[in-house]
């Protein structure tokens, strides 16, 4: 029976080294049962001309057996076993593969120094690596410490080493993900950080999680999952320069965590901020949901709402984009 080519193209087993043709032979022979090399060349319309050497392929990757005898034929094995097990034998390949990562990394760095690059890329796919690595640059920083902060987190929420940071002088700015705030506490804590020295500001999204220590050395997550993070750390040359240059970008629009978050009371309309007011406008500009913004401040939501339209009233702003538009052209933030 031939067959039709175009009935089944949803297939791709590319991934375990079966290319189109092959594909075609091997749904030809599972049909079938039994056949030849003669039956495949008449019946499987292959652009390929070696319908022997594809046999042999799908027998070699244990899809089908052969028969004894000059003449042999080749008969279909079950496929929900033997696929199952070429896609075990080709997992266990790649996880082979990944555990070489680290010493041809390690190669590669070599001959980046004997080049005189300047410059060392570390790929680390384990996350107490990953942590240990950001504590690091925390210890040997001496002047200024950059971080996007963003979940999901590799370490524990307490950060006892930024303090010692910024007792010996270090200039500490973070930019924090809005979405940090839906995290209880974590508002006390963002404000903990600024009365010990940290300049903090929080943007509505962050695209990964970053810090550079004294912009010669970067930590950079390249993959966000909470299971398996990965990250690379840069040291010295122009990767560093862009990670650089895309922090302070995103400084320059993030909004500013002031220094006090009490909401008792409220300034009159002819005066500028009170101090409930710079906390409020912050929390407003990062994009946090009213649920986050009402229960780190301490409010209801019903009277976050009161609070929140009374500072666009005064504002003469629409909306909370425009209020932080304003809140800057006054000098509120």
């Amino acid at each position: 029976m031939p067959l039709d080519p175009e009935t089944d193209l949803d297939s791709d087993f590319e991934a375990v080294g079966i290319d189109d043709d092959t594909r075609l032979v091997y749904r030809y022979v599972l049909a079938q049962g039994t056949v030849r090399v003669d039956d495949v060349a008449q019946d499987v319309p292959l652009e390929s001309t070696d319908p022997a050497g594809m046999l042999a392929r799908l027998r070699a990757a244990g899809l089908i057996n052969r028969t004894s005898g000059g003449d042999g034929e080749y008969t279909a094995v079950d496929p929900r076993v033997a696929l199952r097990a070429l896609t075990d034998r080709t997992a266990a390949q790649l996880d082979r593969v990944r555990a070489t990562i680290p010493d041809l990394a390690g190669l590669f760095e070599q001959a980046s120094d004997a080049a005189g690059s300047g410059a060392g890329v570390h790929v680390i796919d384990d996350p107490a690596l990953i942590g240990a690595w950001y504590t690091r640059l925390e210890h040997e920083v001496t002047g200024e410490f950059m971080a996007f902060d963003r979940p999901p987190y590799v370490l524990a929420d307490e950060n006892p080493v930024e303090p010692l940071a910024l007792a010996r002088g270090v200039q500490w700015r973070a930019v924090y993900a809005a979405e940090v705030l839906d995290i209880p506490g974590a508002w006390a804590e963002l404000r903990y950080a600024a009365s010990v020295g940290e300049q903090a500001r929080i943007a509505r999204t962050l695209p990964t999680k970053l810090a550079i220590a004294d912009r010669r050395t970067a930590l950079v997550s390249s993959d966000l999952d909470a299971l398996r993070p990965a990250a690379v750390v840069v040291e010295g040359g122009p990767l560093v320069d862009l990670l650089v240059a895309a922090f302070e970008a995103v400084w320059a629009d993030a909004v500013e965590i002031p220094a006090s978050d009490s909401l008792e009371g409220t300034a009159p309309p002819d005066r500028g901020p009170g101090k409930d007011d710079r906390a409020l406008l912050a929390l407003l500009g990062s994009g946090a949901k009213d649920e986050a913004i009402a229960r780190e401040l301490g409010l209801s939501e019903r009277t976050l709402r009161r609070r929140s339209a009374d500072l666009l009233r005064r504002l003469g702003a629409a909306n909370r984009f425009q209020a932080g538009v304003q809140a800057v052209r006054k000098g509120w933030l």
